[in-house]
């Protein structure tokens, strides 16, 4: 690593005590890892904290920093102002929207267990300002929590309550709303955007990352899993309920609260039907996994508009590692892909990345030679939520991978090979496709 002379371009480090109150540390750089790399942060790798982003400090890891005065990178565990104080790393967990192009830097104690679900990007502070190492990939304010005022939401409730007061789905959607602040929940609520349907029990993934159902006890899940399958007349309740009162509305299948969607087709073919029985308007999408491209097929039959098929990598082993299926294949999901554009129905991919492996040399050739082969019309970037250094050392056992070439330089390089690609976070509305 070469000194960077300019030492006013070091992002400072932004540490926690055993307490969880966070604080700067003077004469240290922050650092951001990716895979087995580490970089000391400079202000031209980071941005302002985007609004909504949180912080969360490490427990049982010790933060790696870059001493400025001896140029050197190093593992602290205690304060070097008041020794005997030890000092813990701190993460940013970013807005939807943002990227994240280097972890937290941190080394784990041996009795570091799983981190919760979420992702874990490099942050600091820099001229007054807490900065975090993202790129910014989606501009649209959908899950801006400035514009879902509580009292807003409450009342969107009242209403739908006094609308379907009988609809299981409806009351599922309230308590994603309010118990779980899902940001998709509210917007139905506020009649804006996408309104979420979730309807599967069941699953045939036990993703290591699943938010609703974990076999891991170390983890646990972000949410609750929908108990029940909503009928086809309830979905189609609520899905026209808000396509009649939004401009350019998305109605979604397959959510984090649900299991595999493609498992309810029964409940989903009829209320697709329902849908398009009474209106053409609004855009029926589907997240999923791919798993079943027969099943998939039908629902385009039906009248689904656009699906987003969920993938960590296009290498087959590292993609079974991760989602460990049940019953499919990954040539099942290709299948799918293949499926969706020879439909020409709009396709995205909800590329699940972390840094070090998604942008490592061995991932990147293979993704490129994907896009190639499969002209899909959108990559929807999501950051992992999961413990970062865990997941790199399943897929270092699966491969070893090579120094990465940088998420920066991968989202770049994907837009100049591909300029007909969309890039983003969120399902668009088929006015938009």
């Amino acid at each position: 690593m070469k000194l960077i002379k300019n030492r006013s371009k070091f992002v400072t480090a932004v540490i926690a005590d055993h307490n969880g109150n966070i604080f700067e540390l003077e004469g240290y750089a922050a650092v951001g890892m990716a895979g087995r790399s580490f970089s000391p942060l400079t202000a031209d790798m980071t941005i302002q904290m985007p609004f909504g982003g949180e912080m969360m400090f490490l427990p049982d890891r010790r933060p790696v920093l870059y001493n400025i005065k001896k140029n050197i990178i190093e593992t602290l565990k205690e304060n070097p102002y008041s020794p005997g104080h030890p000092i813990f790393p701190v993460a940013a967990f970013n807005s939807p929207g943002y990227v994240i192009t280097h972890v937290a830097a941190y080394r784990e104690e041996e009795s570091a267990g799983y981190l919760p679900l979420f992702s874990y990007g490099a942050m600091g502070w820099e001229r007054g300002r807490f900065v975090s190492a993202v790129i910014q990939v989606d501009a649209e304010r959908r899950q801006d929590l400035r514009l879902m005022k509580h009292k807003n939401i409450v009342a969107g409730i009242s209403r739908m309550r006094k609308k379907m007061p009988k609809n299981r789905l409806r009351a599922h959607l309230e308590n994603c709303a309010l118990k779980y602040g899902c940001p998709a929940g509210k917007n139905f609520f506020l009649g804006r955007f996408e309104a979420p349907l979730p309807t599967s029990r069941s699953c045939n993934a036990s993703c290591l990352g699943c938010l609703s159902l974990q076999d891991k006890k170390e983890i646990s899940n972000s949410q609750e899993r929908i108990n029940f399958m909503p009928s086809p007349e309830e979905i189609a309740e609520v899905a026209l309920a808000h396509i009649q009162h939004v401009d350019q509305a998305i109605v979604s299948f397959g959510q984090g609260c649900e299991g595999e969607p493609l498992l309810a087709a029964r409940s989903i073919d009829p209320a697709i039907q329902m849908i398009r029985s009474q209106t053409d308007s609004g855009t029926i999408n589907l997240n999923t996994n791919g798993s079943i491209p027969e099943i998939l097929a039908r629902l385009f039959d039906a009248g689904l508009d656009s699906v987003r098929i969920s993938l960590n990598s296009v290498r087959k082993d590292c993609y079974n590692a991760y989602f460990r299926p049940n019953g499919y294949t990954f040539d099942d999901v290709m299948k799918s892909i293949n499926l969706a554009l020879h439909r020409k129905k709009f396709i995205s991919i909800n590329y699940l990345n972390c840094p070090g492996f998604t942008d490592s040399p061995e991932e990147v050739e293979v993704f490129m030679g994907f896009l190639r082969q499969y002209p899909v019309n959108m990559i929807q970037w999501r950051n992992l939520n999961f413990d970062p250094v865990r997941y790199y050392d399943i897929m270092e056992k699966i491969e070893r991978h090579g120094p990465p070439m940088g998420m920066n330089t991968l989202v770049s390089d994907i837009k100049k090979s591909f300029p007909s690609i969309k890039h983003g976070y969120f399902n668009p509305a088929k006015e938009n496709f």
